[in-house]
């Protein structure tokens, strides 16, 4: 897309700010958790609605914020550390925006390679801490010791609220503020004491640390009288760590929080109801900043939305009817590929493995995880359906009406309403796995050669 590019002085300054395993847990987004200061950011500036990972797990999400690109196109397949990471070849984007006259920062948390940051295109890095409270005074730090007039990105990634829920850096009397009996029960898991706890944990530290964490990063970009000329994002990387989320092409895996806001730019508490991937991420915030954003990438600006408020008439955006979901890595092989229309999605597994994947950072408390074995089965369907209009949280197959948690039911044939929805998605995802060029089309994926 042409755009009237600024010069690289009067481009707006852009601060990525990003947590994990997240999903769309606030109060924005209608859950019943009081997040303030991210609900004010939602209503001072924009909310996406609909926005999806491209992975429901940690390095290989971020990998596709930073390129533009699916996992198995950029080959982060899997975790970080244990052995996938971004090729150093990889345009990303704090690579493009140096190109463009920005400098580039690091501070916080990044998992697309192990231990490399710079490879990424930061020119300088900071990464003692990743605590979301502890991140304040970098900030302020970073903030007051700038000598550049160059516009900056900084990528500030926060730990929180990764598992485990409860922390030890965290008065447990904070914890004690939050009431189990209290708590609304997340819809796709069932109302059960266990489940509470694991819920008011989350709770507890999304609020006291990173909610306060992001109020306090606000306040430090106002006092440096640099609000007006910079871009803030606020994003996460996957689902919350929960079962039948993280780990999962569920929505409650896939589906992320979107926030963005520039005061007198991008603003005025709008809803985006638009499907959009963080595959797009990239291209967008380039496109947001003045720079044309690459066209031999996945991902799509969806930059006009944000110009415009909404995308009536507006010829240059493509609206998406579908996004794109994977995995194959964590700590186990867990292949699978999925595909979400705004009313339907469909689930392919690829598993040639006995046992399913169960990652290690979302195994609940003790109490919890027989509730968590329950909803992770070892013969799951090879193909999942499901109609999001009438079952949101996705728990009727319509692929098959073999029950979901028991798989010594022998199955039988799709539901005859969606046979044809059935076979135009499988289909779809097929031509996608096609066109990307998916390993997973000749089979199992190998486990990277290092020790």
């Amino acid at each position: 897309m042409a755009n009237d590019a600024p010069s690289s002085d009067q481009r707006p300054n852009v601060f990525l700010i990003h947590c994990h395993d997240l999903g769309q847990y606030l109060g924005c987004y209608d859950f019943d958790v009081e997040t303030p200061n991210l609900d004010q950011f939602a209503a001072d500036g924009v909310r996406f609605e609909n926005h999806f990972c491209t992975a429901p797990q940690c390095s290989p999400s971020r990998s596709s914020m930073m390129t533009g690109a699916y996992p198995h196109e950029n080959g982060v397949m899997g975790l970080a550390h244990m052995g996938w990471e971004l090729d150093a070849d990889w345009m990303t984007l704090p690579k493009y925006l140096r190109n463009a006259g920005y400098s580039t920062h690091l501070l916080g948390f990044q998992h697309e390679v192990p231990d490399q940051p710079e490879l990424l295109g930061y020119e300088t890095t900071d990464t003692e801490t990743k605590r979301a409270l502890e991140l304040v005074d970098v900030v302020e730090e970073f903030l007051a010791d700038r000598d550049d007039d160059r516009p900056f990105f900084v990528s500030l990634g926060t730990e929180e609220p990764h598992r485990p829920f409860r922390r030890e850096y965290v008065d447990d009397e904070l914890y004690d503020r939050y009431d189990a009996d209290e708590v609304e029960p997340l819809p796709y898991l069932p109302d059960r004491p266990e489940v509470r706890e694991d819920i008011t944990a989350l709770q507890a530290l999304t609020v006291e640390t990173l909610d306060r964490a992001f109020g306090q990063f606000r306040e430090k970009i106002r006092e440096a009288g640099i609000a007006e000329e910079t871009l803030v994002v606020f994003t996460t990387d996957h689902g919350i760590a929960m079962p039948r989320a993280k780990g999962t092409c569920y929505d409650s895996g896939l589906e992320t929080a979107l926030l963005v806001h520039q005061p007198g730019e991008i603003e005025g508490g709008r809803q985006y109801d638009e499907l959009v991937s963080n595959v797009d991420l990239m291209p967008t915030l380039l496109d947001l900043v003045g720079i044309d954003p690459p066209r031999d990438v996945a991902g799509r600006s969806f930059a006009p939305l944000l110009r415009d408020g909404d995308s009536e008439g507006d010829e240059e955006y493509e609206e998406r009817d579908q996004i794109f979901g994977e995995m194959t890595w964590h700590d186990r092989y867990n292949p699978m590929r999925a595909i979400r229309t705004e009313r339907y999605k469909y689930v392919r597994n690829f598993s040639l493995l006995p046992r399913v994947f169960v990652p290690l950072d979302v195994v609940p408390t003790p109490s919890g995880r027989a509730v968590h074995e329950e909803f992770h089965v070892e013969d799951r369907p090879e193909e999942e359906l499901y109609d999001l209009e009438s079952d949101p949280h996705e728990q009727v197959n319509l692929a098959s009406d073999r029950p979901m948690y028991e798989p010594e039911s022998a199955g039988s044939d799709p539901h005859p309403e969606y046979v044809e929805v059935l076979e135009d998605l499988r289909e779809r995802l097929e031509r996608w796995m096609i066109e990307t060029d998916d390993p997973l089309l000749d089979g199992p994926v190998p486990y990277p050669d290092v020790e």
